[in-house]
């Protein structure tokens, strides 16, 4: 996944590939292809939503000082 790519591109490419996942149209060897971009998608996607917890936590820290 490149860097450039915003959370919400990189969730919507990982829905996508669930979905075809979850069709049963995919051949064994496309479905492993797919569940590895998946899970580097997903990595990507956690990473994220753990910076940005991470930056609410000290904004909220803020607040409360």
């Amino acid at each position: 996944m490149a860097k450039s790519e915003n959370f919400e591109k990189t969730l919507e490419k990982l829905e996508k590939i669930v979905r075809s996942l979850e069709s049963g149209e995919l051949t064994l060897d496309q479905s492993i292809k797919n569940f590895e971009e998946g899970v580097s998608y997903y990595n990507e996607c956690k990473k994220k939503l753990n910076e940005v917890e991470k930056k609410i936590s000290k904004l909220t820290e803020k607040i409360d000082d």
